[in-house]
């Protein structure tokens, strides 16, 4: 067995993150209040949730999902409901900690979410509704602030003293 050459271990520590694959993890649409509803001309209104979520898959590969729900109502009835849920699996592996946060929080997801507003646009339009174009994301502002309410939270946690059950 020989020994790693400094050119060979070096090259072992390298960084490494790479997509592995892309793909459409769930989808659903509803429509509860059809027909009916479909003969109203009613602009209606869009809210749209989001949601990012990871986890390790193996040493080294991390799965993330990007989750997208679009609810469109026409006064408190339901015109559509449109759930997706895009997921890729990142190889990651030598990246100090700091990095890698920032990866799983604003590269993975960035990486995507382009594909899932593909796929809720078009579910969309195949429903027989005009697209729902979801706007761009600044993931990195995104991360920003869940991490300042995850701090701000540890932090009045700590400020109350430990609990007692």
């Amino acid at each position: 067995m020989s020994t790693p050459q400094p050119a060979e271990a070096a090259q072992e520590r390298q960084p490494i993150f790479a997509l592995q694959r892309c793909y459409l993890k769930d989808l659903s649409l509803e429509q509860p209040n059809s027909p009916q509803i479909l003969l109203e001309q009613a602009q209606p209104t869009v809210d749209v949730q989001m949601n990012v979520e990871s986890q390790q898959l193996a040493e080294g590969v991390i799965e993330v999902c990007v989750t997208a729900t679009i609810t469109a109502r026409i006064d408190q009835r339901t015109l559509f409901l449109v759930e997706g849920k895009q997921a890729g699996i990142f190889e990651m592996r030598n990246v100090p900690e700091e990095h890698a946060e920032l990866l799983l929080g604003i590269a993975c997801p960035q990486t995507v979410y382009p594909y899932l507003r593909a796929n809720l646009a078009d579910t969309i339009t195949r429903a027989g509704f005009p697209p729902v174009h979801l706007a761009e994301i600044n993931f990195q502002a995104m991360y920003e602030a869940q991490r300042a309410q995850r701090e701000s939270g540890a932090g009045a946690a700590a400020a109350a003293g430990p609990t007692l059950n």
